[in-house]
This record gives structure tokens, sequence and C-alpha cells, in this order.
């Protein structure tokens, strides 16, 4: 399921701002080791070595094509290639371990949340936003579209319709591991331009692996099973923008 970094970043800004509001709750004025885990096109670690300019700053992303693209742009990073659920930290822990709208696609969250804080040091922090908007019309939608033609046997099982959990089922794990933890959650509203931009914003994300795994005559099919729901959801307002709601949950825990 290769990842196309210019589909993912047509909507660039939008998906910046909720990484910024991340940082801007971690309180760390000097790090020497910072992850950025599922790190894409490399927008955000990029940041983070400029926050942290004395920092070792590491991006690591399982997309050859993701990691590519943020070599091209530079910025004093190191990429490496690896599963996040997988990933071990070479030569000890770290001081931030920051991970932006990546661990939503991971399942198992009751044990990786721990593994991941294994990895940062006492004092360090594990700062994660993830999406938590599949309960909002563009995600069962999905699901719906998935389960309503011929290919309902191969894509119904991939609309993953809750992926992640409630802040307290997060707080749950963290809070045993941590000084202190601040989870939130925050409902962006995107405006959006173009025709049915819904569907442009969800190809690029969750509905990638769908569109991946049904060729032919119900790739077609569904897509536009899927088109056809969303401009009804989702219809231009008067100006002929849209508006897109998007519910994301973040938080951040300080280590023991």
């Amino acid at each position: 399921m290769a990842w196309d970094p210019a589909i993912y970043s047509a909507f660039a800004q939008p998906r910046l701002r909720p990484a910024l509001d991340l940082m801007a709750r971690i309180d760390m004025q000097d790090a020497a080791r910072v992850v950025d885990l599922g790190c894409g096109t490399g927008n955000v670690t990029r940041i983070l070595k400029e926050r942290w300019t004395n920092a070792d700053v590491i991006g690591i992303d399982s997309s050859p094509e993701m990691l590519m693209t943020a070599r091209d742009h530079g910025g004093g990073v190191r990429y490496l290639q690896a599963d996040a659920g997988a990933w071990a930290e070479e030569g000890g822990e770290v001081d931030v371990l920051f991970s932006n709208a990546a661990l939503h696609w991971l399942d198992g969250h009751e044990a990786l949340f721990p593994q991941l804080m294994e990895r940062v040091r006492a004092g360090g922090v594990l700062a994660v936003q993830m999406p938590h908007n599949h309960y909002a019309a563009s995600h069962t939608i999905m699901a719906e579209a998935a389960e309503a033609g011929p290919w309902a046997a191969l894509l119904a099982p991939l609309a993953r319709r809750f992926p992640v959990g409630d802040a307290t089922f997060y707080y749950d794990l963290l809070a045993p591991l941590s000084s202190q933890v601040d989870i939130w959650e925050t409902e962006y509203l995107h405006v959006l331009e173009g025709d049915n931009p819904v569907v442009t914003w969800t190809k690029g994300t969750a509905l990638r692996p769908l569109l991946a795994a049904a060729e032919g005559a119900w790739g077609f099919g569904f897509l536009a099973e899927y088109s056809k729901r969303i401009a009804k959801a989702y219809p231009p307002g008067p100006d002929g923008k849209t508006l897109l709601p998007f519910r994301r949950l973040f938080m951040v825990a300080r280590k023991r």
C-alpha cells in the first residue's frame, strides 16, 4: 500500500496545525535525542529540528516514498525506514518521542503505548496526536460504502471503524508510567475547496488501503459509491467551499 506524498501533501497546512499544537504543549528546553515516529514527508521532523537545534533528530517511517520526499528536503535530520510498531531505537532512550497522525494505523494500543514509554528516558516526553474522527460521516460512510457492493468481502475488513480509544483509555495506560499526563481533544473545522474535496482528503489517508486493495471495476465502483455518499454528507456552502469538522486526540506524558 504505497503512500503518495503528493496526495498527502495536498492539504499540508491543515495537517500541520495539529502537529504544531501538540509540539507547543511539550515543556522541554533541551533535548539530546528526538524521534518523530511516522514522520511521513518530514514536514514536522524538520520543525522538531528547528526547535531542538542541538538534538539528534530522527524521522522514522515505513514508507520509502515518504522518506524519499523527506530526504530531498534535508534539514539536518536523519531518516530511518522502519515499522512504527516494531521500531527499536538504536543507541538508547530518547528525550522526546513524538508521533503525529501515525499510531492510529496500528492495533494493540494497550501494549503499544507502554512499549513506547519504555523507549523514553526518565523525565522525557511521549507526545502523540491521532485522528479521532472515526465516528464522523467521513469515516462511517467509508465503512458503509465498503459493505455496499460486490467488493464487500474484500474491503469491509479494511475499513477500520474505531482504531482509536477514548481519552480515559490512554490515561489509564500512561498514568502509572508518568509523573504528568496531559490529554485533550480538539475539533478543527477545515475549509476545503474543489469538487467533493472530502474524498480528496481521505484518499491521502484513510481511504488509501481500500483503494489499494480494490482493483479494476471494483475499485472504480467502490470509489464512485463512496464519492456519491460523501457529496451528500458534505455539500458545498453558498461560497462553494466545503466544511470538514475533524476531531483529533492529543496526549503528552512525562515519564517518571
